[in-house]
């Protein structure tokens, strides 16, 4: 399968980089071929400007959403990976939906409704947050943590096998829990496309 990973992480010495490199090698040893997007690496504008929106109302594609859009549209599956801020995604990767997700590529508007085209196979999101997992489940938080990408984003545009991993403490973790988790990561890239 052709796996693009989409990470939005500014430090390359962050665990979350440590997750992007286990993912990446899991999906190369099951035989996947990988495509990284590391947005901060690759100094991505998140702003939608009112310029690339009015010629996006005209149907056109403005080129530097058009090159976006040729790596999504390449893969067959997708993996995120970024921090929790705010009970969201960073700001960058919010950009990078706003961008590429457009009306007539990853949907479209008919009398029906509303119809998701992308036709990947797999999606997994992987997040990192610095609170406990009982804090999240206490204050009935944990669902708005994953829902805006998986089924705000994901399967609104019509990606139907969409999972996700919520890593909790991560500040915190003493190295043998950081290590197991990278370990597991390296396994959901190995049996992604199981």
């Amino acid at each position: 399968m052709r796996v693009l990973i989409v990470y939005a992480h500014p430090n390359p010495g962050s665990f979350n980089h440590a997750m992007l490199e286990h993912c990446s090698l899991g999906l190369q040893e099951a035989g996947h071929e990988v495509r990284i997007k590391d947005l901060y690496a690759e100094d991505f504008d998140p702003v939608l400007r009112a310029s690339d929106l009015a010629v996006l109302q005209q149907g056109k594609i403005p080129e530097k959403i058009a090159h976006e859009q040729e790596a999504l549209l390449w893969a067959q599956g997708l993996v995120f990976i970024y921090p929790l801020w705010w009970f969201d995604r960073p700001a960058i990767l919010k950009g990078w939906f706003d961008h590429v997700l457009t009306n007539g590529t990853a949907f479209e508007y008919s009398r029906a409704g509303v119809k998701g085209l992308l036709k990947h196979q797999r999606a997994l999101v992987l997040i990192t947050a610095g609170g406990s997992e009982d804090f999240f489940r206490k204050t009935d938080a944990e669902h708005l943590i994953y829902r805006p990408v998986t089924d705000g984003t994901l399967a609104f545009c019509g990606i139907e096998d969409v999972h996700h991993r919520i890593y909790y403490n991560v500040p915190s973790l003493p190295e043998l829990e950081r290590a197991n988790i990278l370990a597991e990561i390296a396994e959901l890239g190995r049996q992604f496309a199981c």
